[in-house]
């Protein structure tokens, strides 16, 4: 079955930048995330990678956060003492 969906530009380039991530393409992501969303199980393929295919993929990964704009936590908010306040 095939079906349309109009989403944002913002919505489009997150998905596709998130498929990128994961090495797959935005409509196979989209297909993933609704059988989850349906309950399907997620496939149990194990995935073999070469070396070279690992590294790119973890770069791809790390590229993928260049937009994430939080806050940086402050020493106290990461330190041992303010697990227990």
């Amino acid at each position: 079955m095939a079906i349309v969906l109009q989403l944002d530009p913002e919505v489009e380039s997150r998905l596709i930048a998130q498929a990128a991530a994961q090495g797959k393409s935005a409509e196979e992501l989209l297909k993933i995330l609704v059988e989850r969303l349906l309950g399907y199980p997620a496939p149990l393929t194990p995935v073999t990678l070469s070396p070279q295919e690992k590294a790119e993929r973890f770069l791809r990964w790390v590229k993928s956060h260049d937009k994430i704009e939080a806050p940086l936590l402050s020493d106290e908010a990461i330190s041992r003492a303010s697990i227990y306040k």
